[in-house]
């Protein structure tokens, strides 16, 4: 990567400031994927205000546009921006910042500055950071070299099923995070692993397995006919009636598992061909790819302390929070059809994060139907033409907006259901929702949404055992930070997930393609979460939707960064890294026009 800084007095410039460094005159040693992820760092140092880079700064106008004088500890430098109404109220125009009119030119220059602002006591943070930083580039780097490859072996016109929905999920995984400027960050793996593992290099791969004794394996659920016994994994056959295997990520040293399990047997046969979700750790099963296997990763994602281990306490949480909304399902007959819930009651542990395993089974009957997770429906597909828009060939005429509304009402619907009417928020973020695209027995459009990943809700358990009666009385969480009592708790998770990531964040894509404005996207937005919560204004809850979302002045935002790597929870204060925020977005959601907001322009 480069490093440097460039003179910007001889440099071509936009009228008025010359020397700024623009997308045509970038500089030629800066490749695309730095210059991408030099901004995403910038613009998550805005939108999180790390170290008051955002509170401290000082707007100005220029004849090209509006500009911030940012301060980081005794440094300062400019940076071209824009208005916006996502998530931040500005976004970086230009990745190199200018200081004492020289350019900051690529990743390493631009992390020296901002460690400037760093306090001591963070250091290690901000260096796990860079570390995160510099694997996210090199990851974007090789899906670059490696992308036209990859998608010449795809087809998603003719991508159905579960098995369909891997092809989805790969092109998925060329896309960035809509908040999280490192996301193909695995710490952990590298080059080969993402080749071989990674969801977007489409691999197929064997699983490893480990035999532990019978007693000290914890199970619920039946395990499926694929289950292998020890000795077809290559352990001697009489373990066959003592041991029960585990499934381990072939990624995962066997010297980490024999650490984890005194007495370990690490099966020397690979066994199972899977095929990697997005999310990495959960694989599809071949042969059966309505089967999902999640399983273990020693690595971290979307954060350093963001590991992908699975705690045992977190697989009792997935199948509580499906149970529950099987319930919902039972008591709200207008969903029934139409929302669709992984079923995740099978699963298992050692009494450790890296022994532990998930069995998904996903809806039958889904064969025929397109089965694409969210954080696709705007990532260019083989050709670069978008998912939404070839979808929408088939289902909406040729309209992705159609599209795109269609999913909006069903998505606002069902979730403002379950926050008004059972006190549930879920965190089934852009990963963990999928459209279900098919056409009924009349040939009539069908779509559905697919839920899975069911253990981070919030609850205000009262409320939804009111409503679900002595069934619900019997659907217990481990996680204490899951039952809550204040509304405003099921208010952040929804508007952080459902409303940013899943309803926002694709919306607004479509209005960088100039297929809606600024101002009709927000307004549809504020129409359908309106349509949305009219059946339920009687509810305690209504006037919390008004007032945190449709007429606040702020919307929280997820200080994913801060929490997430940059600060210890003694200085962040974070209880979830997941779920800690700032009311510090602006309210795209706003009726008019505030004071900055683009639509005004």
């Amino acid at each position: 990567m480069s490093a440097r800084l460039a003179d910007a007095s001889g440099e071509p410039g936009e009228p008025g400031e010359p020397g700024a460094s623009g997308g045509g005159d970038r500089d030629a040693a800066l490749d695309a994927a730095e210059d991408t992820l030099c901004a995403q760092v910038l613009n998550a140092w805005l939108r999180e205000d790390v170290n008051g880079f955002r509170r401290t700064a000082l707007p100005h106008e220029r004849a090209d546009g509006p500009w911030l004088t940012v301060r980081s500890g005794p440094r300062t430098a400019e940076l071209a921006v824009r208005h916006t109404l996502f998530l931040c109220d500005v976004t970086v125009r230009r990745a190199a910042p200018r200081e004492n009119g020289l350019r900051l030119v690529g990743l390493d220059a631009v992390l020296d500055f901002l460690a400037a602002g760093t306090a001591p006591e963070d250091a290690e943070g901000f260096a796990a950071f860079t570390a995160e930083c510099r694997a996210a580039l090199a990851t974007a780097r090789l899906h670059d070299t490696h992308r036209d490859g990859v998608f010449a072996r795809l087809a998603p016109n003719a991508a159905r099923g579960m098995a369909g929905s891997l092809v989805f999920d790969t092109i998925a995984a060329h896309r960035d995070h809509p908040a999280y400027p490192t996301a193909r960050s695995r710490v952990g793996f590298g080059d080969r692993e993402v080749l071989s593992y990674g969801p977007e290099s489409h691999p197929r791969f064997a699983m490893r397995w480990v035999a532990v004794p019978r007693e000290a394996a914890t199970r619920r659920g039946p395990l499926p006919p694929w289950w292998p016994p020890p000795s077809r994994v290559g352990l001697p056959s009489r373990y066959d009636d003592s041991h029960v295997t585990l499934p381990a990520h072939p990624s995962t040293a066997p010297e980490a598992l024999a650490r984890a399990y005194d007495g370990l047997r690490y099966g020397p046969e690979p066994y199972l061909t899977v095929r990697p979700t997005l999310s990495t750790r959960t694989v599809a099963v071949a042969a059966r790819p309505d089967d999902h296997l999640k399983v273990p990763l020693a690595t971290s994602t979307l954060g350093l302390r963001n590991k992908r281990t699975i705690t045992p306490g977190s697989l009792v949480d997935g199948d509580a929070g499906g149970r529950l909304l099987r319930l919902v399902l039972d008591a709200e007959p207008a969903f029934r059809d139409r929302v669709l819930i992984a079923d995740e009651h099978t699963w298992g542990h050692a009494g450790h994060e890296l022994l532990a395993y998930l069995v998904r089974r996903h809806p039958a009957g889904l064969g025929s139907a397109h089965v694409v997770t969210v954080a696709a429906l705007t990532a260019p597909g083989p050709g670069g033409r978008p998912v939404v828009d070839a979808l929408a060939d088939t289902y909406y005429g040729g309209d992705p907006l159609a599209l795109h509304d269609a999913y909006l009402r069903l998505l606002l619907d069902w979730h403002v259901t379950l926050w008004l009417r059972y006190g549930i928020a879920l965190e089934a973020h852009q990963q963990n929702t999928s459209l279900v695209l098919d056409h009924d027995t009349s040939g009539r459009t069908r779509l559905r949404l697919l839920l899975r990943d069911h253990d981070g809700p919030r609850v205000v358990v009262a409320r939804a055992r009111a409503r679900l009666g002595a069934a619900a009385d019997a659907v217990a969480f481990a996680d204490p930070r899951i039952p809550v009592t204040e509304s405003t708790a099921l208010a952040d998770v929804f508007t952080t997930i459902t409303m940013h990531l899943c309803a926002a964040a694709p919306l607004f894509a479509l209005t960088d393609r100039k297929l809606i404005t600024a101002a009709d996207a927000t307004r549809l937005l504020r129409t359908r979460l309106e349509e949305a919560a009219a059946p339920h204004a009687d509810r305690p809850d209504a006037a919390v939707l008004r007032t945190r979302l449709l007429d606040a002045a702020r919307l929280p935002v997820k200080l994913m960064v801060t929490a997430g790597t940059l600060l210890d929870k003694t200085r962040s204060g974070a209880a979830d890294i997941n779920k800690h925020y700032a009311h510090t977005g602006p309210n795209y959601l706003a009726a008019t026009p505030f004071p900055g907001d683009p639509r005004a322009e």
